[in-house]
This record gives structure tokens, C-alpha cells and sequence, in this order.
């Protein structure tokens, strides 16, 4: 017997009168982590689309975590665009033995896994179905011996397709950081994610601009170099924090490309960690 779900299923069972096996039978999809791994929190960058930077965002929070002295960690569930590994310089392969796989640790520390370590070569493209992908961001959850970590941030596929849905239903969020820019679409790109989230009951704990402005290194004037922010008219809508404005800065784009992302000198990610650490245990 064959059953569909009707496109504008929300999740929640209470308000539908669909005949549906998940309203007969609700179930939890969320998944264990490795037996040998204690993962205290775990946070969510999500974009609504590609190219916003959250993989950026995602290193910067771990460094800037890391620098408080709280075990880190960084899963890429980003399979078919990773560059979490590009960032922090990672070229050593994972490893693995009985018990499970390994993550490759970064210079400082930071636990990182990503499917670009598990390549030949960085530049080979993953040519995977959905259900395949699904299947490694899972795997990089259950299967990977993380340890003792005290924050996980999870660098989640770009859209509201069925990886990102993969991350919101195997892993236990406690919440998730939307990443945009200052772009005039950004009101329905976030209002995706910001739904999304609240259909997956995963609460939102803030808005980070990246992008957001480019500072003169002369007179030290902000230049709104892809127009005027609208990020606080839509953090008012959503009743949502702007936690950080994070500007085009050369210098930050340069570490990246040099994987040296743990040198960064800035203050903008803050706030979002000061929030993550105050997250209740």
C-alpha cells in the first residue's frame, strides 16, 4: 500500500484531518549519536539560499566558542558543497578503526567532519541522490566518535529540501542561527527558514547578516556595497535578534582561502556566542 503526503503538510497532526500513517503512528525520527560520543548542544546554521556565507559563519562561532575554552565541534552537512575543511586548512584524510570514524581536529582543536575528508581529492564532485546524502549527514552523526563535546555547530545544506529536512529530524537541535544578506529578497528568504524551523518545532535564535557592509580602511566609513540592510525590519517581523553584522572584510576572506580561519581578529560573532552558551543544559 502506496501513501502520499499532501504538499502542504505542516507536521503538526493536532491541526490536520489527513488519514496519514505518521498521524496513526507519530513517531520520532531524531537518531543516537555514537555510544562513545556526548554532545552537549548542538546549533544549526541554516541559509535559505547558497552563497550567504554560512559555512563562514559556522567556523567563526566554533573558533570564537573554542577561544572561550568549550570543546568544540563542526559537522558539514553540506555533502555536495562542503568547505568547512578549505576554511581551517584541513588536508589530512579521517580515519577510522572498530569502533567508528574519526573527526580531523584543527589546530586549535576544533572537531570537524566532513565528506571532503573522506575524498581522494578535494576537488571531486559528490554526485549522490538525495536519499544518499541523506544517508552521510545521518552517518556523520551516528557513526562518527565526536567525544566529549560541549557545542556542535552543524553547517547545514543551503534551500528547505531533503537534506536540510534530514538535519532537522535526525539531529537534536536546540536551535538553529539563520545567516543572510543584505539582499532586498532576504525577507523571503529568511521567512523560509524561519518556517521551516517552526514546522520542525526547532526554535530560532537569531539572524547574522554577512556581507553586511564593507568598511573604508580611510575614513572608516560603512559603504552598504549590496544596498541598505533590511535585516532589523525583518528580525521586527519575526520577533527574531540580530545577533551580528558581519562586514566584506578582505583580510577574512583571505584566511579562508589560506585555511587559516582560527587566526581571525574580530568581535562580530560575540553576541551569537554569548547566546549559544547561554543556552539552558
Amino acid at each position: 500500500m502506496f501513501f502520499t503526503v499532501s504538499e502542504n503538510c505542516t507536521h503538526d497532526c493536532s491541526t490536520c484531518g489527513e488519514n496519514c500513517p505518521s498521524r496513526n503512528e507519530p513517531q520520532s525520527f531524531l537518531e543516537n549519536p555514537h555510544p562513545l560520543s556526548h554532545i552537549k548542544k548542538v546549533i544549526g546554521v541554516v541559509s535559505g539560499k547558497g552563497g550567504v556565507g554560512k559555512s563562514l559563519v559556522s567556523s567563526l562561532l566554533a573558533v570564537t566558542m573554542q577561544r572561550r575554552g568549550l570543546s568544540t565541534a563542526i559537522l558539514d552537512a553540506d555533502i555536495t558543497g562542503p568547505s568547512i575543511p578549505k576554511c581551517f586548512g584541513l588536508k589530512t584524510r579521517a580515519v577510522s578503526d572498530e569502533n567508528g570514524l574519526y573527526p580531523v581536529e584543527t589546530k586549535t582543536g576544533i572537531r570537524v567532519m566532513s565528506v571532503n575528508l573522506l575524498l581522494e581529492e578535494e576537488t571531486s564532485p559528490v554526485v549522490w541522490r538525495g536519499p544518499v546524502i541523506a544517508g552521510a549527514i545521518k552517518q556523520f552523526w551516528t557513526d562518527v566518535v565526536w567525544g566529549e563535546v560541549d557545542y556542535m555547530f552543524v553547517d547545514m545544506p543551503p534551500g528547505t529540501g531533503d537534506a536540510p529536512l534530514t538535519v532537522f529530524q535526525s539531529l537534536p537541535l536546540d536551535g538553529i542561527l539563520v545567516v543572510t544578506s543584505p539582499q532586498e529578497l532576504v525577507s523571503m528568504i529568511v521567512s523560509k527558514a524561519v518556517e521551516m524551523a517552526k514546522m520542525m518545532n526547532v526554535p530560532v535564535l537569531g539572524l547574522v547578516e554577512n556581507m553586511s557592509y564593507l568598511q573604508c580602511p580611510d575614513c572608516g566609513r560603512q559603504i552598504s556595497v549590496f544596498g541598505e540592510s533590511h535585516i532589523d525590519e525583518v528580525a521586527a517581523k519575526y520577533g527574531l535578534k540580530v545577533l551580528a553584522k558581519v562586514p566584506i572584510d578582505p583580510k577574512l576572506a583571505s584566511m579562508c582561502d589560506k585555511g587559516a580561519i582560527e587566526l581571525f581578529e574580530g568581535p562580530w560573532l560575540e553576541q551569537a556566542a554569548d547566546l549559544a552558551e547561554g543556552l539552558k543544559a
